[in-house]
């Protein structure tokens, strides 16, 4: 932990993140992955049912209260994750020991390469559309960038979802 006292809102995610009820949700590295597939999965349903929301002439009222019925089990599997790395990205520095930040800046690094990547897909992918011609460049532009966006605010919670690790065996159950 660093020299910086810590809060009272920090001891209290503190705990949150650490509580061990949840724990069965994320035990093992195939739940973490089911769980991380999901969240991606739902945040592909919710981005493209809003994006229909917004863009259709018409008035897709359904899209927006499937969009919002979806939202619920987003969270808890935003939550399930945030447990599984044990607040690594939500809790403030002061709160993590030396391995955690070590940790948090790897999970960031390799987030940053993903999205790099993913950023020079989508510039590639605007600029092969917008040489077919027509309206599509202008389309597209503004949907494919706010997909873009939703991605690079999660992509740092998926990839330390994916490369979290299994917890240390407990010496009593090791013992038996």
């Amino acid at each position: 932990m660093t020299t910086t006292r810590m809060t009272r809102y920090d001891r209290s995610m503190l705990r949150l993140m650490n509580d061990r009820r949840g724990w069965p949700l994320h035990a093992t590295a195939a739940r973490r992955r089911s769980v991380v597939a999901a969240h991606v999965v739902l945040t592909v349903a919710i981005v493209a049912l809003v994006g229909h929301f917004c863009l259709s002439r018409a008035e897709p009222t359904w899209a927006a209260v499937v969009a919002l019925v979806l939202t619920l089990p987003w969270m808890v599997a935003t939550g399930v994750i945030n447990s599984a790395t044990r607040g690594l990205l939500e809790l403030r520095e002061r709160a993590l020991d030396e391995r955690q930040l070590a940790e948090r800046s790897r999970v960031l690094a390799r987030a940053h390469r993903l999205m790099t990547a993913l950023l020079a897909g989508a510039v590639v992918g605007l600029l092969a559309v917008g040489a077919a011609g027509g309206d599509a460049l202008r389309a597209y532009a503004a949907p494919t960038l706010a997909a873009v966006l939703v991605v690079h605010w999660l992509m740092p919670l998926w990839v330390a979802g994916l490369t979290a690790e299994d917890e240390p065996a407990d010496d009593e159950a090791a013992n038996l």
